[in-house]
């Protein structure tokens, strides 16, 4: 034999596949995501039962007044007050969804289309500000609006961002005043 006939018999078995190898690989890899899929999924319900603690959320009042403000925007979750990687995952705070939040005399409204709507009541604001991140979710200085307030025994930090940016500083105002007017309420009584 020539070499050149010796040298395309090497080449043609080269491109020959092992099909069965591939295939194990492939299906090794399926496997291996499902696991890690797996862990995070018991993860998440293992974090929601450790919070387990938490007393369900309030519903918005019948009469709940005129709105103050109203915007539509995303809901990013919710934390540990301070502890803005530490997420609460307990009665759906954890979801990441649309919101619809309007802010009332008697507090702040929430509505979540596909998740657990909820509601803070006035006297439950603690504070309101800009931040740049909650966990997950990290944007530009001031591109996040941080509302926290008191659920059972423990403060909550949740984050919002509006579809306009621009009227974050509206409502950490209009919160802050509210939460003014709730202590000076308090001092007199």
């Amino acid at each position: 034999m020539t070499p050149f006939i010796l040298l395309a018999a090497e080449k043609k078995s080269a491109e020959v596949t092992d099909w069965a190898a591939r295939l194990g690989w492939v299906l090794g890899l399926v496997l291996f995501v499902a696991l890690v899929y797996w862990l995070m999924r018991e993860g998440w319900k293992w974090r929601g039962t450790l919070q387990g603690d938490l007393p369900e959320l309030p519903s918005a009042p019948t009469e709940p007044g005129e709105a103050r403000l109203t915007m539509s925007g995303r809901y990013h979750g919710s934390t540990t007050a301070g502890q803005w990687l530490d997420r609460i995952v307990a009665h759906g705070l954890g979801t990441r969804s649309r919101a619809e939040l309007t802010l009332t005399d008697a507090g702040l409204d929430v509505v979540r289309p596909g998740a657990a709507d909820f509601f803070v009541p006035r006297e439950a604001l603690r504070e309101a500000r800009l931040d740049k991140g909650i966990a997950g979710k990290v944007l530009t200085e001031g591109g996040l609006l941080v509302v926290t307030w008191e659920h059972g025994d423990k403060l909550l930090d949740s984050g919002f961002r509006s579809d306009r940016a621009a009227e974050h500083g509206e409502w950490v105002a209009a919160i802050k005043s509210m939460i003014e007017t709730n202590s000076t309420e308090g001092a007199e009584r």
